[in-house]
């Protein structure tokens, strides 16, 4: 084991469950939050399970994941504005349990855990099949174009899980206002993509050919 990587990825790790912890929490007021805890263990125990597989499995693509730093700025734009959404999202979500806000039934939270579980494994899928996902918009070394299982189906099967785990978000946290909030990923994923197909139709040998082989970006028939 890379003791290294091993230490990054658990620093990075408790500081995520740290900050959202801190962002739901304090603006909830309280920590007795049903929801607010059913959220925090649909996402960060998978997150836990998945990085230590990561790192027995897949230690360079664990690594890969722990980068963050993006050469493009349209890249860095999209994501200033994702953690923008996110932080007022979980804010809204935590001022909305304090003040007794309009909320979704109890009933939703448990479906969308399931939901979003479910489209964590879609994720997980995603990252087995394709040994090149970086959290940066870039080409390594040796890569090639993946157009099996997933990529076969959809351009961006990583994006399309990321659509679901990220509105499922709110409905876990019962709040129709975070789910507003949240429908601002569509626009930000849709400029994310067409940047990143720039950047590999100009570096990624092959991936014009593929973008013409598999029509859809996202959902099949649709985008």
């Amino acid at each position: 084991m890379n003791k290294q990587l091993f230490v990054s990825a658990l620093t990075k790790y408790a500081l995520g469950v740290t900050v959202v912890g801190l962002l739901l929490f304090v603006p909830a007021g309280t920590l007795a939050w049903t929801q607010g805890w059913l959220f925090m263990g649909v996402l960060f125990v998978p997150m836990f399970v998945a990085g230590l597989i990561m790192m027995a499995k897949a230690p360079n693509l664990l690594r890969e994941r722990l980068s963050a730093r993006e050469a493009e700025a349209e890249q860095r734009s999209v994501l200033a504005w994702s953690a923008l959404m996110f932080v007022a999202a979980f804010v809204v979500a935590g001022l909305g349990h304090r003040f007794d806000w309009p909320m979704l039934p109890m009933g939703v939270s448990w479906a969308a855990s399931v939901l979003f579980l479910a489209s964590y494994a879609l994720y997980a899928e995603v990252l087995r099949e394709n040994e090149y996902l970086s959290r940066t918009i870039k080409v390594q070394e040796g890569q090639h174009v993946i157009d099996t299982g997933l990529y076969g189906v959809v351009r961006h099967p990583m994006y399309s899980a990321t659509v679901v785990l990220f509105l499922s978000m709110p409905l876990v946290l019962g709040s129709p206002f975070s789910f507003a909030i949240m429908l601002a990923y569509l626009p930000l994923i849709a400029r994310r993509i067409a940047n990143e197909e720039d950047v590999l139709k100009r570096d990624l040998p092959g991936y014009a050919e593929y973008v013409q082989r598999v029509r859809y970006r996202l959902v099949p028939h649709i985008w």
